[in-house]
Order: C-alpha cells, then structure tokens, then sequence
C-alpha cells in the first residue's frame, strides 16, 4: 500500500516548538493528531499511547496563530487546509470564543481496499461500520478512487465537512476523477444528497457519516432510484444500527408483529415477535473492527431476519497480513446483547419453594415449584431479581404475548399428591363459574380468599391491567398471576389445566360439552354435539369450512364459544330462524 499524508502543510499551521518536535519524533508517521487546549500542555496522540509535545501549556495567542493560517469553520466546527486531507476541528467556549483544537492527520492510502475489492465490483451498496478514527473515510477515499478512476463510474461525493476531498475548491487527487458537492451546513446533507441524483446522474453516491433520520431516509430513496451507496456510518457491529432507531432504517427497520397461532407454532416461538419492516438500504455491511480485520455481512437481510430470530449467521471474516496477502474464513456471530424476542430467558432453573408455616396447599407443603423461564424477549443474567422477572411475565400477558407452555411450564401436578390440592386466588373471575369447572372435572383446586395462602392468583386479564395494589402484593407474596382473557367456562378450564400441567396448549382435548350448557337441555347438548363433531371429523382433519343446522342465538353463542375452544373461527350468517352457524379452517 501507498501512503501520502502531506504532513509537513499541517505542521506548518502549529507554534514552532511543537513543529520541531514531531519533526524529530521516530514515530511521525504515524501520528493520529495533534491536541491543543487552551492551559494545557499540547499533545500528540499515535495508535499506542499519547505523549505531551511541549512543557508550555497552550496559549491564546498560539490558538489564533494556528486558526489564522486554516480555512473558516463551518457549522460543525470544523475547518481543513486547501487541498490537503487534514481535518482541524474547534472546541468553544459558551461565548461562542475557540479555546481549543483537534488537529487530526489525513492520510491517502492507495490500496487499502484490496480486502473487499471483489464486494466494490459487484455494484451493491456497502454501508461500513467502525469506531471512530479505525479508518472509515481513509477507505471510502479509496473506494472512490478505485469506482471513478479503475472501474470508470460517474461518482459524486457528498462531502459535509470536506473530509473526503479536502479543504478548499479543488478536490484532493486522491478521489480520482470523482466529483465532490460540498455542504454548506450539516444539517443540509440529506438535501445535496437528493439533489446530486437529480442533477448530476451519478451512478454512484459517496456520503460519509449518516447520523440522521433525514439522511436515512434520503439514501433510501437514492438506493431505490438504483443508484450504488457507498456510505460509513458510527457503530462497532451491525446490531448498533438494530438498536438504533435513528439508523435503523439502514439495515432495513425493525418493527412488532402478532403472529397466527399456526405461524406462531410453525416457527416455535411467541406470537409477537420483532421482524424487518423493509429491505435493507444497503445490500452488504462491514465491519471495520481492526484496521487489518474486517467482517463482512455479505447479505444485510439474511443477516437482520437471522439475528431477530434468534440464530447465529454465517459470517465472512477478512484480514490483511504483513505481507500484504488477504485472508478470507468464515465464523459464526455473536452479538453482546441478543435482539430477538424469540430466544429462552437465561435464568437458572428454580429450587422448590421452602415450606412456609400456616399455609396450605402447595406453598405450604414445601413441594411447590416456581415457574421456570419463559420467553421474554431479551436475554438476562443470572444475578436477575425474582421481581424483576415476575414483572415482565405480567407485562408480556398484558400485551398479549402468549409465551409457549411446556412440560415444565405450570409443574404444579406433579407436585400434587394423595390429599394435596392447588390453592387459587380468583380476582375478576366469577366464583361460580370456576366451581361448576372444578366440579365437572373434578380438579384437585381449592378457591381461597386469602391471597397468602393462594398458590397461584387466577385473573380476568381486563380487571388486573390498573390494579396495582393487588400486583404489588401478589409480587411480594412471590405469588405468581395468570390472566384469561374472559371468565367464560372454556376459558377456565383451559386456564385449570395449564395451571395442573394437563393440557397440551397446542393440541386441543375432546371438550367437555357440559361446560358450555347453560341449562343442560337436550337440545343445547345435541347442538353442541353437532359442533364438536363438524369440527373434529372435518374441520380439523380435512381443513374445510362446515355450515351447521339454524339454531337460536342463544344456543348458537355456545357453539362459538366451543369453536373458540379449538382455536377456530367461526361467524353467524342468514336470517332468523334460520341464521346458523359456519366454522372456518385454522
């Protein structure tokens, strides 16, 4: 690789002694930058460590010495040398007055995309990530050089704060034959951007540090008038840009959907989930992690849609060595903090709960298993409070994310034994009606009045959103709350027998049709009779919609409540008397 830094045209700008010193230094060429502030010893930063540069503090009148020989500072506060790629950026004090300098070194370095020059040639869009200072513009500098120049593309550089080209009219040689449109103000950027591709016809646009919604969105719309993007932007890995919602748009956006219940048992996961909102504005990401390391997502929407679901993708690493060869090897990702709603709660399984004197039931007899994990759309640690976790299994039955059950999920059954019995606190419920369940299929449950002596509070998810008061004790209590969505028999009783670990919340039982009779009447029974049999002989097994025989509104509300109870839906059509009912396939 090839260097040109022009370093003596910045030296010339700092006090003489500074000068002298660096001129001197074994490690002048590799100087990062040059630190001035006001009462301050000056300071020169190179890659390993920072040493001072004089024993003088920096004064006012070697400030306005070094700014009376630079360009004016734009809105940024940042300032250049004509024709030089050196940056000089301004600290002021409240007054608006300078009182300090970063004088930062820029260097051309011809060659330095030869890591990813195969990615450059296809015409993608590239977006590249890193730290500041790993390198970012020094490649799109090259990158624009190689596309103008090798390649013979009409590219256009949108250059904020004339970091890619240099200060100054006359744009440095070494973008080559590309064209720069300079900013006049920051917060203009997204502007030149839209209007570079409507007056210019460029096939490729370079913008360096998108940092703003405007300027996400302008490059969206540049990306999909099939224009090539090249573009850096702040961030070590590509899950910074997931988390952030400014930059989000980049990668594609990130939004909540509610799954069906059969995608939701296709995929094995919770029924709302994070998905992608669009394709992605740039085809591939890299990550600049090392200046000699980079990683490459090959595939931004493979990428994204693995990551929100919980997978590890296959990802592309790439080094350059001593000698100058590129490697190339493959290895699997693994974000710092998982983004998917997806994945199992990390908590460790909980030891049984002690025995507590004067209660009953299960906390009582020291057999009692607490709920382990369940999904929780975020990774935890080990050290995560019982509250904390007890409030977001709350939270997630408020919104409506129903968490997938196991056989593990509600292991109260097998605590159960001989003259043991699960004590349930009914707030919201009616009584009678979890009676008539308890007593139809004779569960071993016991209501209580006392929520000490409760094992479980059974709630009507409408009733316990604004009460407080009841949340809180219960999260004291470690008593744990499970809401159903309406106090209806079905409802109950599947609640009963998720609670005592007898339902497979994915494969429906035969219903017990005396829960859903009102009077028990023969007609009632054949009528849903009738229903349970549409259903499970055709419904199900064939996937066909099944017209049932007219009946009353009132019998036909207890033939939708059995549908429900299977999980299908199911409308009422024609006119009395002869209105009946229809059930759909899943």
């Amino acid at each position: 690789m090839q260097i040109t830094d022009d370093l003596n045209r910045l030296l010339e700008v700092v006090p003489d002694e500074i000068r002298q010193n660096l001129q001197q230094h074994p490690q002048r060429d590799s100087l990062i930058e040059i630190v001035m502030d006001l009462g301050r010893l000056p300071e020169a930063r190179f890659p390993s460590k920072a040493e001072y540069l004089s024993t003088i503090p920096v004064s006012l009148e070697d400030l306005e010495h070094c700014i009376s020989q630079i360009g004016e500072f734009s809105g940024d506060n940042r300032a250049g040398l004509s024709q030089t790629l050196h940056r000089i950026s301004a600290i002021r004090n409240r007054t608006g007055k300078i009182i300090g300098l970063t004088c930062r070194v820029g260097r051309a370095v011809f060659g330095k995309i030869g890591m990813i020059r195969d990615l450059v040639e296809t015409g993608q869009s590239i977006l590249m990530l890193g730290r500041p200072g790993v390198g970012k513009t020094t490649a799109l500098r090259e990158i624009t050089r190689v596309l103008a120049d090798e390649l013979e593309k009409r590219v256009v550089i949108i250059d904020t704060s004339n970091e890619i080209a240099g200060d100054g009219d006359i744009p440095h040689p070494a973008i080559g034959r590309a064209r720069r449109m300079q900013v006049a103000r920051p917060e203009l950027q997204h502007q030149v951007m839209i209007e570079a591709v409507e007056n210019h016809m460029p096939e490729v646009i370079v913008i360096d540090e998108i940092g703003t919604e405007l300027e996400a969105l302008a490059a969206r719309t540049i990306a999909e008038r099939g224009v090539q993007l090249i573009g850096t932007a702040h961030g070590n890995r590509i899950e910074n840009l997931m988390k952030n919602p400014t930059l989000a748009d980049l990668i594609g956006g990130i939004q909540a959907v509610t799954l069906g219940d059969e995608e939701a048992r296709r995929r094995g996961s919770q029924k709302t989930v994070l998905e992608r909102k669009a394709p992605p504005t740039f085809d591939i990401a890299i990550e600049m992690l090392e200046q000699q390391r980079w990683v490459v997502h090959e595939s931004v929407s493979t990428t994204i849609d693995h990551l929100l679901r919980g997978l590890q993708p296959t990802l592309q690493v790439r080094t350059l060595n001593d000698e100058g060869e590129v490697n190339i090897f493959e290895e699997r990702y693994t974000p710092t903090t998982p983004v998917s709603m997806e994945g199992r709660s990390a908590l460790k399984p909980r030891e049984p709960v002690a025995a507590i004197p004067g209660l009953r039931g299960l906390r009582g007899s020291g057999k009692m298993m607490a709920v382990p994990p369940t999904p929780l759309g975020k990774a935890r640690e080990d050290t995560v409070s019982e509250s904390q976790y007890f409030e977001e299994l709350l939270e997630q039955s408020f919104s409506g994310v129903t968490p997938l059950h196991t056989d593990e999920e509600f292991p109260f059954i097998k605590t159960i034994g001989e003259g043991s019995s699960l004590n349930i606190y009914p707030y919201g419920v009616p009584r009678h009606q979890i009676e008539q369940v308890i007593q139809t299929l004779s569960l071993p449950v016991i209501l209580t009045k006392d929520i000490d002596s409760a094992d479980v509070v059974l709630a009507l998810r409408s009733h316990i959103r604004n009460q407080s008061k009841l949340r809180h004790m219960a999260k004291t209590r470690q008593v744990p709350i499970h809401t159903i969505k309406s106090g209806t028999p079905p409802q109950i009783a599947r609640a009963l027998r998720r609670l005592l670990n007898m339902e497979d919340p994915s494969t429906p039982e035969i219903a017990d049709l005396s829960l859903f009779t009102k009077s028990g009447s023969s007609d009632e029974i054949e009528a849903l009779e009738e229903a349970r049999l549409a259903v499970e002989q055709i419904v199900i097994p064939k996937g066909q919609p099944v017209e049932l025989l007219p009946r009353s509104p009132q019998v036909r509300k207890m033939q939708h409540e059995l549908v429900e109870h299977y999980r299908l839906k199911s409308n009422s059509f024609g006119e009395e008397p002869n209105r009946r009912l229809r059930i759909y396939p899943a």
